[in-house]
Parts: structure tokens; sequence; C-alpha cells
């Protein structure tokens, strides 16, 4: 849908790739699909669900064990994301470095996007 060829649209760091091949070989899923949907105080919020196959447009990212499914209508805003995960003391959790975000709510829950020329997926 959206992409460059011979770039990936997003990348993993090892604590994301590792933590990612890890769920996928716990629950026998065949990858992290990522995209996004309205919601949220900033309007738009990531989401993640383990899948047993990618649909035809998805984009796929495979890193070592661990493949991410970019859902189409969110490839041209998650394009240059980085995925890591990270574990705190009072928390852990998946989170993405994206540059094409232009503001996020307090909570760090949502964000907004500015991508010219485009609309946020319905």
């Amino acid at each position: 849908m959206f992409s460059i060829p011979g770039k990936s649209p997003v990348t993993m760091t090892p604590a994301a790739e590792a933590r990612i091949a890890a769920l996928m070989a716990s629950k026998g899923a065949f990858g992290l699909r990522i995209g996004l949907k309205k919601g949220g105080c900033a309007g738009m919020e990531y989401t993640m669900e383990l899948a047993e196959t990618a649909n035809p447009s998805e984009e796929v990212i495979e890193q070592g064990a661990a493949r991410v499914l970019v859902a189409p209508m969110a490839q041209m805003f998650l394009f240059g994301t980085e995925i890591d995960f990270e574990t705190g003391l009072l928390d852990s959790g998946f989170r993405f470095r994206n540059p094409n975000v232009t503001d996020a709510c307090g909570c760090g829950e949502s964000v907004a996007f500015s991508v010219e020329g485009s609309r946020a997926p319905a």
C-alpha cells in the first residue's frame, strides 16, 4: 500500500523483537498485527493483536524470530516508527517512537498525526 522499496515501514528494538517473538511462540501466532483506530484524547490510538495469518494487503516485517503485520490503512501513519518494549518499576509495555506524531495526550495512550495530504483511518 504505502512503502519505499528496500525500506521497512517499522523497525523493532532488540527488546521489542524478543518480546514479540516470545508472544508469538507462547500463543502459536503468526505475528503481531499493529494498526490505528480513532479514539483517545488526541484522536488516534495504536492497536495490537496477535494474528494467525497475514491479510494480503498487510505489510509483513520480519526481524529475527519476530514478525509484525502492519494494517493497510495504518501504513502511511506508521512509516518510520520504531517499536520498543520497556520494563519499568510500575509498568511495562510496547512503546512506539513515531516521527509522524504531532501531538499526544498526557497519559500517552493516544496520538495525533500530521501527514501531508492524508487523513487518519476511519
